[in-house]
C-alpha cells in the first residue's frame, strides 16, 4: 500500500489518480483505492480538505492527482432578478452550506429542504450531476479549514473560483 502525508506542486505530472466525492475529500486520514486499483493511505492535519487538482506525494516519490468525483448537486440560478442569486448565496452561507460558485449559478450538495427554501425565494433550482469543489472559506488558510495549517507554497490559498 502507498502512503502519503505531503503535497506535491499542483503542476507536477501524476502517475495515478484518486477520484473522490467532496465528503470523502474532507477526511484528513483514510485509505482509498486509486484508479489503477492500488491502495493509498494518507494522513494530514485535522481539517485538511483535498481539493480538485491537488497532488499528493507518496513516501516512494510517486505523485497522485486528486479529482472531484461527479455527485448529485443542486444548481441555483436567479429567477427574474439577479438579486435572487445574491439572496440565495446569503441564505446558504448563513447555514454554513458548502457552495461552489459559477459565473451565474451556485452549486451545492442536493438537499430537498434547501431546494424548497430557494424556490420560495424565487430562484430556479435544478438537479445536476457534476464534480463538486466548493469554496474553502475566508479563513481556510491553504485549504486546511481547522487550525490554520498551511501545506506550503504549492497549495493555492482559499479564494473565489476562477471563472473559465
Amino acid at each position: 500500500m502507498l502512503f502519503a502525508e505531503s503535497f506535491a506542486d499542483r503542476e507536477t505530472p501524476a502517475s495515478d489518480r484518486m477520484v473522490l466525492p467532496y465528503d470523502a475529500r474532507r477526511k484528513s486520514r483514510q485509505r482509498v483505492t486509486l484508479a489503477s486499483g492500488e491502495e493509498l493511505g494518507y494522513v494530514f492535519p485535522a481539517g485538511t480538505v483535498l481539493r480538485h487538482g491537488d497532488r499528493l506525494l507518496t513516501g516512494n516519490g510517486r505523485v497522485i492527482a486528486v479529482e472531484a468525483a461527479p455527485e448529485a448537486l443542486l444548481e441555483v440560478r436567479a429567477g427574474d432578478h439577479p438579486l435572487q442569486l445574491i439572496r440565495a448565496a446569503y441564505h446558504l452561507g448563513n447555514r454554513h452550506v458548502p457552495v461552489q460558485l459559477g459565473e451565474c449559478h451556485l452549486l451545492f450538495q442536493a438537499d430537498h429542504v434547501l431546494a424548497e427554501m430557494l424556490l420560495g425565494l424565487g430562484c430556479a433550482v435544478s438537479e445536476v450531476e457534476a464534480p463538486f469543489d466548493p469554496e474553502g472559506g475566508a479563513y481556510a488558510h491553504g485549504e486546511a479549514q481547522a487550525g490554520g495549517h498551511d501545506h506550503g507554497p504549492d497549495r493555492s490559498p482559499a479564494k473565489i473560483h476562477e471563472f473559465k
